[in-house]
């Protein structure tokens, strides 16, 4: 069962001592209501609409007609490691990441940041009204819809949306405009590369029936707006992209980049993916000490597959391993910042400036793992872990586009073939905290 924190507004009067004291505790008993009577006792008292938020919708879709459970049996082998699909199916309500099963309170609130999200609103409603009404009764989803989690790296993976396939080229534009709204230079150039390399590969192998550059769907959750939580998801092979906007605030998590192969000749041009978070990872390793070396690294070997929160692991348990930030000298810790730096920095400037920002709060606490070598050509898995942000880089084996750059499938983990996701751990995935604390807190949802 899901916990549900109380929240509280953000802009309020200063509270004294005895306040602060009765706000904890009752917030206190807030929880040990819900855990003793469940929602509806929450209900009852007025936290039903923040219970909703929390508690994932698997009713709602897009088109009643369509199922919020994924159809058939994706590839990749079973697990979220890989980006596979898993389970299949949401089999529990959304909790988050956590190091214990148990999520840290107080981390994220709703607050002013001055981000600026009205281009990003604009690009959304606009191709939201591009599309047909058809296109749109499959694509748009309550921001609440299990939707969110519906997502997989795998190139088989059933997706639900409207896909660039299925979108004229004008429709193309207003999809790659919304895109452009949301992301950096370098993150509208790494989401371009992702799609040209999967298709240049499809045709190596002779396979653009699954390999392709228009596999990628659209769905967008809730309605664009500058008051209310909305959000969108583009979702497809080695390409995944969870934007939530409340106001000012985003969250753009969990993220997942990749490719296979990561470097390709395209029509006269080498095109490189997933370049700058395996320098930033390897930056980092080579700046430590032999000593601390001795407690980053878990392995000097590096297997097929390391990943641990890929899709369908949005409840992952993951204990803190690996050299603490507060172990470090300001120029690792510099080295750090510049693996996150990889991820944030895909996102327009302001976002991925609030996102540092917040990462630094808890820089001490922390923690970088590391299996595999370090020269400029090993493979290796890197991960970074703090109350705040959860990263993981990893070099995986040959997959099933082995033969678009001359390798045998499951021959040992390559640079070759990438794969790295971002989340926001303790519940905020999804920017699900902060919606919960959206409905908990605005009048409009009691």
């Amino acid at each position: 069962m899901t916990e549900l924190d109380t929240g509280e507004p953000t802009a309020r009067e200063p509270q004294s001592e005895t306040g602060s004291r009765a706000h904890a505790s009752r917030r206190n008993f807030m929880r040990k209501v819900f855990f003793a009577s469940g929602a509806t006792a929450v209900a009852t008292m007025g936290g039903a609409g923040a219970w909703a938020a929390m508690a994932d919708d698997a009713t709602d879709t897009a088109d009643a007609s369509a199922s919020p459970v994924p159809s058939g049996a994706p590839g990749g082998g079973p697990g979220g490691g890989a980006g596979g699909p898993g389970n299949q199916s949401i089999t529990e309500d959304f909790f988050g990441l956590t190091t214990d099963g148990e999520r840290i309170d107080d981390l994220f609130t709703i607050h002013s940041t001055g981000v600026a999200t009205a281009q990003v609103i604009a690009a959304a409603n606009a191709f939201l009204d591009g599309l047909t009404d058809t296109q749109k009764s499959s694509t748009q989803f309550t921001v609440h819809s299990t939707e969110w989690r519906l997502w997989s790296n795998v190139d088989s993976y059933d997706r639900q949306g409207v896909s660039l396939a299925d979108l004229s080229d004008d429709q193309k534009a207003l999809g790659t405009a919304l895109l452009k709204s949301a992301l950096s230079a370098d993150g509208l150039e790494t989401t371009e590369k992702i799609r040209r390399i999967n298709q240049a590969a499809g045709e190596a192998i002779d396979n653009t029936d699954s390999f392709n550059e228009d596999a990628y769907y659209w769905t967008v959750m809730g309605t664009p707006s500058a008051d209310e939580p909305w959000g969108f998801q583009f979702d497809g092979h080695h390409l995944v992209i969870n934007y939530f906007v409340l106001g000012d605030q985003v969250v753009m998590s969990p993220c997942f980049w990749g490719s296979e192969p990561t470097s390709m000749e395209i029509d006269g041009e080498t095109v490189t993916v997933c370049h700058e978070e395996v320098v930033a990872g390897l930056a980092f390793i080579n700046s430590l000490t032999d000593a601390q070396r001795a407690v980053a690294v878990e392995s000097t070997t590096k297997s097929n597959e390391s990943m641990k929160a890929g899709a369908f692991s949005d409840n992952a348990v993951q204990e803190y391993t690996g050299i603490r930030g507060n172990a470090l000298t300001g120029a690792q810790r510099t080295r750090l910042l510049g693996i996150v730096q990889a991820f944030a920095g895909r996102a327009k400037a302001d976002v991925a400036k609030a996102k540092l920002a917040e990462v630094r709060k808890h820089l001490d606490d922390t923690y970088v793992t590391w299996a595999g070598g370090t020269g400029d050509d090993d493979a290796f898995y890197v991960r970074v872990h703090s109350p705040v942000v959860w990263i993981e880089v990893d070099c995986q084996a040959p997959g099933p586009l082995a033969g678009a750059y001359g390798a045998t499938q499951g021959s040992g983990a390559t640079q070759k073939h990438v794969h790295s996701v971002i989340r926001t751990p303790n519940g905020n995935d999804y920017g699900k905290e902060l919606l919960r604390q959206h409905y908990l807190t605005s009048p409009h949802h009691r």
